[in-house]
């Protein structure tokens, strides 16, 4: 029940503000999921023993997320957006790297709590403002078009692995999501994408539309299992309980992650 009573309050949310609202409002959602994802992402660190520094890498992951989306506006250049990008992650680099060079001992953990650090921005702050930078350049519709593709992939997968699933995806990983499903999911979500698209993208050819639904499906899916991964090696269910019968906000946003910039690409160089 608490499932889909958070389901019912986080679905509308998410589409009143891409729909109704204009395109800061997506970026300021965006921040706010940025940074919930990356509170919980610090806790799993810090399971596996892995020192990041909160304020330095958390302002990183909000900058990140602003600068691919531009601001939230469909006048600044792509160019500009990613190069701003880019000087966020190597000014992010320097910063992490003078924390850790004020505050650690030399120790074998050294190399591992940057990276860990240096990920963060671009695990989550690239990939939700590459969902803002969606909305202000493809408007709307190309958003909300992707919401559709991975809501239904990921449904697809639930249910049809549920009806005839029989040989693991991944047991090491994930022990419930079976080939069957996968396989649900890469057609589902390949047909979602080809449809929508048709409307949403019509100069677009049809083989490239599913092309590139196929591919989202299967980034869902290795975004899924990539946190699955991150949890289990960090000994826990889920990224917290910030959401009842949901886990937390990574476990929400794990597919997105992964899909995300190829949709980016898919908008802003192809469509």
């Amino acid at each position: 029940m608490a499932r889909v009573l958070s389901a019912a309050v986080l679905i509308p949310v998410l589409f009143a503000t891409v729909w109704f609202l204009p395109p800061v409002a997506t970026l300021v959602l965006a921040e706010v999921v940025a940074v919930l994802a990356f509170v919980e992402y610090a806790g799993l660190a810090a399971a596996l023993g892995t020192r990041v520094p909160r304020l330095i890498t958390g302002a990183a992951v909000v900058a990140a997320c602003a600068a691919l989306a531009g601001g939230g506006s469909a006048d600044v250049s792509v160019l500009l957006c990613s190069s701003a990008a880019g000087i966020v992650l190597l000014s992010a680099l320097i910063a992490i790297g003078a924390t850790m060079v004020a505050g650690a001992e030399p120790g074998p953990g050294l190399l591992r709590d940057t990276s860990a650090a240096l990920f963060a921005p671009i695990y989550i702050g690239l990939p939700l403002g590459a969902l803002a930078a969606v909305r202000a350049i493809g408007g709307r519709e190309a958003l909300v078009l992707l919401a559709v593709v991975i809501i239904v992939s990921d449904s697809a997968q639930y249910y049809t692995g549920r009806a005839f699933g029989r040989r693991l995806l991944a047991p090491a990983i994930s022990p419930k999501k079976t080939r069957e499903g996968a396989l649900g999911g890469l057609v589902f979500g390949t047909a979602a994408m080809v449809a929508g698209g048709l409307r949403v993208f019509p100069g677009v050819p049809v083989w490239m539309l599913a092309l590139t639904g196929a591919t989202l499906a299967v980034l869902g899916m290795v975004g899924d299992l990539f946190e699955s991964m991150l949890k289990r090696s960090a000994g826990v269910k889920d990224s917290s309980s910030l959401i009842p019968g949901h886990g937390g906000v990574l476990d929400r946003i794990d597919s997105w992650l992964f899909a995300a910039p190829l949709f980016y690409v898919f908008v802003v160089y192809l469509a």
